[in-house]
């Protein structure tokens, strides 16, 4: 069994972070989302493992991420020259995928089932493919499937205008190598691409053997902003750890779950949890609230936070106000002058420098 992870395509719904990295590396609970998706395929016992990549951000991925030795997998890079659909990258893997069966996982989304019910499952009845849904409000949005009562896909359509149901395809896919042939005999959808619905549909109507379980859990798909939030703050709930590893002065408060990594330095600051702070960060006169995350090597000063992400060298001074519901890009410099509103509300990209007078 092997594994296929997609961490190509442009984030346009992260913008402005994504014109400068890629959306798989952006942090949830100061671990990039991608490494979510890896360790859940190796807890599944799948270790060979290729990650399609786009060449506008494969190098970055690639470098973060490294051969795959930390997560106890081998990583094979496959490059994607164009964003041609979820399809195309299971056409390009082909010759890493070769004959094996294999998990498809979208390097954006987040579950919180494990993976082996679902994979034990597809191995047991010899399936073509069985895929993940979950009710949702707006099943436009999504691919969407029709099933009959034994749990068999009859009908997928991408992004409906009248959806036939509202159960969505999560981003996690099982196949079996008949998957290619089918890709092979459709044709690229209306928007060019070859969607990975129309390949499943293929399979159904060459009455392959194709089912979907519904998960239980929550799922994310964590292409916006506020979806980011969401999944900082359920990672946070679920699963945060206390661990107290940098310096606090006397002045200095915890509450609750947080984290504090090697080297960090707090200065008259109150912590309540869940939060995470990285390594190497310096915060003074700071209060930071419930799903927080800060990246290593964060400076605060004179700051009140809370429901954020913080990246990685961001410096931020001297705000008044409290800042909520906030991405701050990496190495962003902010700060402001006093008689500002009461709150304040960001999307800051990477390499930022911002004044608020």
């Amino acid at each position: 069994m092997k594994a296929i992870i997609l961490s190509g395509g442009k984030g346009t719904r992260l913008r402005p972070l994504t014109y400068t990295g890629a959306k798989q590396l952006v942090p949830v609970a100061n671990k990039p989302i991608l490494w979510y998706g890896l360790e859940a395929i190796v807890a599944a016992g799948i270790t060979d493992i290729g990650i399609i990549i786009s060449p506008e951000t494969g190098e970055e991925v690639k470098a973060k991420t490294g051969n795959g030795e930390r997560f106890g997998a081998n990583i094979t890079y496959i490059l994607q020259d164009k964003p041609a659909g979820l399809a195309h990258a299971v056409k390009i893997a082909r010759p890493f995928l070769q004959d094996s069966p294999f998990v498809m996982y979208l390097g954006d989304n987040l579950i919180q089932n494990e993976l082996n019910q679902f994979l034990d499952h597809f191995k047991e009845q010899q399936m073509d493919s069985l895929i993940l849904l979950r009710p949702v409000a707006n099943p436009s949005a999504f691919g969407v499937a029709q099933v009959d009562a034994q749990g068999r896909v009859v009908h997928l359509v991408e992004k409906p205008k009248v959806p036939p149901s509202n159960l969505a395809l999560v981003g996690i896919y099982f196949f079996a190598n008949t998957i290619h042939a089918a890709i092979d005999r459709i044709q690229p959808s209306a928007r060019g691409e070859l969607e990975i619905t129309d390949a499943i549909q293929n399979l159904i109507d060459q009455q392959k053997h194709v089912e979907a379980r519904q998960i239980e859990g929550w799922w994310l798909d964590t292409g916006k902003k506020d979806d980011l939030l969401e999944a900082n703050q359920i990672i946070l709930d679920t699963c945060l750890k206390s661990d107290l590893r940098g310096d606090l002065d006397a002045k200095s408060q915890v509450f609750g779950r947080v984290q504090i990594g090697a080297g960090s330095r707090l200065i008259n600051c109150t912590v309540r949890g869940p939060v995470t702070i990285g390594k190497d960060c310096q915060l003074e006169n700071c209060f930071i609230g419930p799903y927080s995350s800060i990246a290593d090597q964060v400076t605060l000063i004179d700051v009140e936070l809370e429901h954020s992400v913080i990246l990685q060298g961001a410096t931020i001074t001297d705000i008044h106000q409290r800042i909520v519901d906030s991405v701050i890009g990496q190495r962003a410099h902010l700060k402001t002058a006093p008689q500002r509103p009461k709150a304040l509300r960001f999307m800051i990209g990477d390499d930022c420098q911002i004044e608020l007078a």
